[in-house]
């Protein structure tokens, strides 16, 4: 299995294996080994869809070389999105199946081992048949093709699944789909409207997380501040905006499905875990969702809140549904209400007429706003989004120079925040060992702190021999996305421990362990 993307792509990974493993299938680190490949793919921008594609030519001529009876089975949002064209262009594949068929895997598994054995033979045969005969045959050879239109699966408590995370974190899955209409993203198109989990079903996942010692449950979507509002009668979808989903809120009953009455429903699990929401749309905040981040204590003070940009034109033009205005009452009353809080957001720059003052207001509102964590994409035309049609596009050189100097000014601001955590105590989950091979297989790049450097500059992972370290997390770093914290000495793997900060990197903290009775 190879997952590609994001997480919610790779929960589905983890559902396949699962069932895979159900049907009492073997599953192998080693690919030569297998009998068949299922590659997982991502299509959410270009560079996605180039690397999915790389990827299963890739495999296809691997297989080849050094297994020529391995069948290949293409799935996810690459799929979804190219259903009709996918079958001609890469005929390679066996099978390509679409995201409400991953329940059906282990049966896809045996028709993709079948096709293949069938695609030898007819190679083998070819030129021995009568013309009519071989076109027969060729077109018997086309990939087995099996892809809902517009999707509407979603798993519950009972769905098999074999997490590929490590032990001491895991990603909940609370809703799939997205009903928001943003001119450049493609994602309802290809996993359907949002569709929400029974917050029963989702409890029960979390409990059986945390008893086998899951440390960090992350909560995933494509919306989650719009969950449980399509679980209530006569649901209607076109409440994206700010106020529309404040009065559809307004009026749900008090016994209503929220995120808010999720979060309250976990964070009353036993156990010493961290709660992380990821996922949310700035038009779907409320109070109630602010008061009870801020009472959860197992609910990570930290907030994912993707906003895209602040010039209204832009954000107009985005479709996003909000307005510099609300923006900034929105991040003063998170502040306000959640102490401590960790707000981590992206922006997007180089959009269809985005001109330079719509830029430099964006940066400006980087250097003023001082966002604990961000990042900075540069906008990639798709092809089936309003914005790939609208006129005046931005040339490249032009949205990576805009990047470049939006993350220069968020570099400084990291590092006055980071400056700031000095001397400060802090408790942290600890990945496990920050030797050469974690470090490079983690592909950590902020490796250029004279704290954590050796004193041979050969290797920019070279750490300091007389010394050992260990890599951690602290609250405001979500898995895979944010900063790391390294912790001079051995701490035990996959546990929190409270640690005091001595020093930073541009996006990473440095820190030493604090002995009990210190803490």
């Amino acid at each position: 299995m190879i997952s590609l993307g994001c997480a919610k792509n790779l929960v589905d990974s983890e559902i396949m294996l699962g069932h895979l493993m159900q049907a009492g299938m073997t599953i192998t680190n080693n690919a030569d080994d297998a009998d068949v490949v299922v590659v997982n793919t991502c299509s959410f921008i270009d560079s996605a869809q180039e690397e999915s594609v790389d990827t299963i030519l890739e495999s296809s001529e691997l297989s080849k070389a050094k297994h020529l009876g391995q069948g290949l089975i293409v799935a996810g949002c690459l799929t979804q999105r190219y259903r009709k064209e996918l079958p001609e262009l890469l005929p390679e594949v066996d099978v390509f199946m679409g995201i409400d068929q991953v329940d059906q895997i282990p049966e896809f598994v045996r028709q993709a081992h079948k096709h293949r054995e069938k695609k030898i033979s007819h190679e083998e045969n070819a030129g021995k048949s009568s013309d009519d005969a071989a076109t027969n045959e060729s077109e018997e050879m086309l990939p087995v093709l099996d892809v809902t239109a517009r999707p509407n699966y979603i798993p519950d408590y009972t769905t098999p699944r074999f997490r590929l995370t490590p032990q001491h974190f895991a990603y909940l899955k609370i809703a799939e789909g997205c009903n928001h209409p943003c001119s450049f993203c493609i994602i309802p198109r290809m996993r359907g409207s949002h569709r929400s989990r029974q917050p029963e079903d989702i409890v029960q996942e979390a409990k059986a997380m945390v008893r086998d010692g899951i440390k960090e449950i992350n909560l995933i979507s494509q919306d989650s501040t719009y969950y449980g509002m399509d679980l209530r009668e006569n649901h209607k979808r076109n409440i994206a905006s700010p106020q529309k989903f404040k009065e559809a809120s307004e009026a749900l009953p008090e016994d209503a499905s929220t995120l808010s009455s999720l979060l309250r429903q976990l964070n009353a699990i036993e156990g010493d875990f961290w709660i992380r929401i990821l996922y949310t749309h700035p038009a779907h905040w409320t109070d109630e969702l602010i008061q009870t981040i801020a009472k959860c204590k197992k609910v990570a003070k930290y907030v994912d809140i993707p906003l895209q940009h602040i010039h209204s034109t832009m954000l107009e033009r985005m479709r996003r549904e909000t307005s510099r205005e609300y923006i900034e009452e929105l991040i003063q009353r998170i502040r306000e209400g959640i102490p401590n809080i960790a707000i981590r957001t992206t922006f997007i720059v180089g959009f269809p007429g985005e001109t330079e003052g719509a830029f430099e207001s964006l940066k400006t509102f980087i250097q003023d706003t001082r966002f604990e964590r961000l990042g900075v994409f540069t906008y990639s035309h798709e092809e089936g989004t309003r914005a790939g049609d609208m006129a005046n596009q931005i040339p490249i050189e032009v949205k990576e120079a805009r990047k470049s100097r939006a993350m220069e000014t968020q570099l400084e601001v990291s590092r006055e925040l980071a400056s700031a955590q000095v001397g400060k105590m802090m408790r942290v989950l600890v990945e496990g060992p920050a030797d050469a091979a974690a470090i490079e297989e983690s592909n950590i790049r902020s490796w250029e702190h004279g704290l954590l450097r050796s004193k041979s500059e050969k290797s920019a992972i070279s750490l300091d021999t007389s010394t050992s370290w260990s890599i951690a997390r602290g609250e405001a770093d979500a898995p895979d996305i944010d900063g790391r914290i390294y912790i001079q000495g051995r701490l035990m793997p996959h546990q929190f421990h409270v640690v005091q900060i001595t020093g930073f990197t541009d996006y990473d903290l440095i820190a030493e362990p604090v002995a009990e009775s210190e803490k």
